[in-house]
């Protein structure tokens, strides 16, 4: 009796080892799960980096219009230059072609151009003895305007005179030239002088090449 249940058992024990190891064959497969895991990260960090390329490509084309008005000041410079006498004759020029414009609202006008870096002043003269021609006397002007600084210590006069009818204007400003003086003011000499004619004006002018510095 003790030999058969002997058996029985020892036949059980085998029948439940054969199970045993027949289930563990189904685990061999989680290795598939694995490899799918680890490809699905690679694939988007492969892409990543291509869409931070396109980025940074994106600004560089916007660099390039920024100079264009840097180039354009510069020209403005340029073509802003020259002495002072030449700068305020320029502007002159440009408020003597309207012959309505009246001498005093030229002088007027051309102390206000900003190569003015003084105090200026303008006041109508008569004809006769005026600063800067010495003892000669000027005539053959109906209206006359001088401008200066208020501080005297500055080597600048100017004029801008409406002649009369009849007024040989190359003679008039011959006699402004030949009696020009530079050192008129003693402490003080003028750098250059400049004389010319639009119309029946006539714009005239002792001073610096330039009031800066």
């Amino acid at each position: 009796m003790k030999k058969l249940f002997s058996t029985l058992i020892a036949t059980a024990m085998i029948v439940s080892m054969t199970a045993c190891g027949n289930e563990k064959k189904p685990s061999e497969p989680a290795p598939a799960p694995t490899e799918a895991v680890t490809e699905a990260p690679t694939e988007v960090e492969t892409e990543a980096p291509t869409d931070a390329e396109v980025e940074t490509e994106t600004p560089a084309v916007h660099e390039q219009p920024e100079e264009t008005p840097d180039n354009n000041k510069t020209d403005s410079n340029v073509s802003a230059e020259g002495t002072l006498g030449e700068i305020l004759l320029a502007d002159f020029t440009e408020r003597a072609a309207n012959e309505a414009t009246t001498a005093q609202e030229i002088a007027d006008g051309l102390m206000t151009n900003p190569a003015i870096l003084f105090g200026p002043v303008t006041m109508p003269v008569e004809q006769g003895l005026l600063t800067g021609f010495g003892n000669a006397e000027i005539t053959g002007f109906k209206e006359g305007v001088t401008f200066a600084p208020m501080i005297g210590s500055i080597a600048f006069v100017g004029y801008v005179f409406d002649l009369e009818e009849g007024t040989d204007a190359a003679a008039f400003m011959q006699t402004l030239k030949d009696n020009a003086d530079p050192r008129w003011n003693i402490c003080v000499e003028a750098e250059e002088t400049i004389c010319e004619q639009v119309g029946n004006k006539v714009f005239f002018v002792m001073c610096p090449k330039s009031l800066e510095g």
